[in-house]
């Protein structure tokens, strides 16, 4: 289930990093880092900034909901090629409190027509144990647009 047009994971990381990161402005401010993105598998980190935060100084929870979205669609994409996000539900589960968040997706089924996913999001920080802060469940939908050798 390796991601169509690619041989490895070390060259569809340099993808997301230059595509789905480097041309979308807000993973880009956010500075979202891809940490592996391989066989119906996603795992995104992003450090926590001041302006991230809500009122009570935790990531915001749309930025939490952004980490979900994103180790959905990129898991799925790593299974099935190019894809945009259908739905997503999310709960969330805890303050965001860390200094970085990670999110984890996985692949539950990939069909031609869509794709479902399940992502957990964790809070984390140096002194502390990561603690789990969401879970989402999404509809990932194929775009059927293949990766060009131009844009790889």
């Amino acid at each position: 289930m390796a991601r169509p047009g690619f041989d490895n994971e070390k060259q569809v990381l340099e993808y997301m990093k230059r595509i789905a990161v480097g041309r979308s402005g807000f993973s880009s401010f956010l500075a979202l880092e891809p940490v592996r993105c391989w066989e119906g598998e996603a795992e995104i980190v992003m450090d926590v900034r001041p302006e991230m935060t809500q009122h009570h100084g935790f990531a915001h929870g749309a930025i939490v909901g952004l980490m979900a979205d994103n180790a959905c669609a990129w898991a799925a994409s790593s299974a099935v090629g190019d894809v945009v996000t259908g739905s997503y539900t999310i709960n969330f589960l805890a303050p965001a409190k860390g200094e970085k968040l990670r999110s984890r997706g996985s692949v539950v089924k990939a069909g031609k027509r869509q794709v479902v996913v399940r992502a957990d999001v964790w809070s984390e920080s140096e002194d502390t144990d990561p603690v789990l802060v969401a879970i989402a469940q999404g509809t990932i939908v194929p775009t059927g647009i293949a990766t060009s050798k131009e844009t790889r």
